[in-house]
């Protein structure tokens, strides 16, 4: 697949190495000539200049491109760009930085496929780190919505029951299914709940405390906060 990536910081030059490591074309565009040359030295395409710039987008590839990554630290770059990129058909993702911001763009939303507020995530991979346990917050999609990554223990209610036996409560929604060891993927409905499972679940706050006792069981192991 195709990227463009707006903005070779710290988020986006890591992003790129990423997506260059699994075997897809990358571009970064970057209107500093510091870092467009630190990307250089790690081996990424770089088109320097504006990324809020048609013309820079167009020279960096945008209108064969699959997806347009805005992560620069520019808000106002980074929704130009998908703007642009949403011109010309191609998947978009916003990064956003702070509350204030996040008010402001929030309401440009269904203009963007995506949006990513990197300081929120290293805040959530933070809380899990102190919480420990059988549950693990993935990410906090809006102020009442979160997904959640549970593993099932010997002490679920679930336990030796199929997906299609699961009766997740109000305002939750079953995302994906791993068996222990394995990898995650679309849930099927005679795959059946084993010690080690994981399933990612997409939760209001206000059920959370109860989907985490159906899959997991011992209400007092990693009490999940907001």
């Amino acid at each position: 697949m195709r990227f463009v990536i707006i903005g070779a910081g710290r988020v986006g030059l890591r992003t790129a190495e990423v997506l260059r490591d699994g075997d897809h074309e990358v571009t970064i565009v970057e209107v500093d000539p510091t870092k467009a040359a630190k990307a250089r030295e790690r081996g990424l395409r770089v088109v320097e200049g504006d990324g809020s710039r048609e013309e820079v987008l167009v020279e960096a590839g945008i209108e064969d491109a699959d997806a347009l990554g805005a992560l620069s630290g520019d808000p106002n770059v980074n929704f130009a760009a998908c703007m642009i990129g949403n011109h010309v058909g191609c998947r978009t993702l916003l990064r956003i930085d702070d509350d204030y911001r996040e008010e402001i763009y929030r309401e440009y939303a269904d203009q963007v496929d995506e949006i990513i507020y990197p300081e929120r995530l290293g805040a959530i991979a933070a809380k899990n780190a102190l919480l420990g346990g059988n549950v693990r917050a993935i990410v906090d999609v809006e102020a009442s919505l979160q997904v959640l990554e549970l593993t099932v223990t010997p002490e679920s209610p679930m336990l030796g029951y199929s997906i299609e036996e699961l009766e997740l409560p109000g305002g939750s929604e079953l995302l994906a299914f791993g068996k222990a060891g394995g990898s995650m993927g679309i849930p099927l409905p005679d795959d059946s709940f084993e010690v080690g499972d994981r399933v990612a679940v997409l939760a209001d706050f206000d059920v959370l405390q109860e989907v985490r006792q159906l899959v997991v069981g011992d209400a007092t192991a990693g009490t999940v906060a907001g």
